[in-house]
């Protein structure tokens, strides 16, 4: 685990902020290099500042941004929202309504979504429980998928052993 830390000067006191290289910035966050780049290029995070040999530099400050976006990605918010979550964290004078907002309307995205695939589930369930499954080569789940009217196929008699279907 890689911490960042500030470096102190010989007498206790802090210096000057220790800065990293993306693959120390990406382990210390949990945020891939590509990943990283990715937010940079995209404006999520301002480009970080640059050493001599062009290496980018990251500070605390940097990678503290960083566990906040891989948070707020992990909690499913798309960019959109990531980037207003940002914005409303940095500034300490923000109102806390605009951030439940963002939240609530989040979550209630995510309870739609949810409906959706247990309605789905249950659509595939039904035509899982309605396909025999055996040599019969009629299939509701290929009929559903087609679009023809679901049939059961369950007044379809299995093919009887020494036909070519029953072999």
């Amino acid at each position: 685990n890689v911490h960042i830390h500030t470096k102190p000067s010989h007498h206790g006191k802090v210096k000057e902020p220790v800065f990293v290289n993306i693959g120390a910035a990406a382990e210390a966050s949990g945020v891939s290099a590509k990943m990283i780049r990715h937010y940079e290029a995209i404006g999520l995070l301002p480009p970080p500042a640059r050493r001599d040999n062009s290496y980018r530099d990251y500070g605390m400050a940097e990678v503290h941004e960083l566990r906040f976006i891989g948070r707020a990605r992990k909690l499913g918010f798309a960019m959109h929202e990531i980037a207003a979550l940002l914005a409303l964290w940095r500034d300490k004078s923000r109102p806390s309504r605009e951030v439940r907002t963002l939240a609530a309307a989040h979550l209630a995205d995510l309870e739609r979504r949810i409906a959706e695939l247990q309605s789905v589930a249950a659509t595939l369930g039904a035509l899982i429980e309605n396909c025999h499954g055996d040599e019969r080569p009629d299939c509701p789940i290929l009929d559903s998928l087609e679009g023809e009217p679901h049939r059961t196929g369950r007044d379809t008699p299995a093919p009887k052993r020494g036909t070519k279907a029953g072999v």
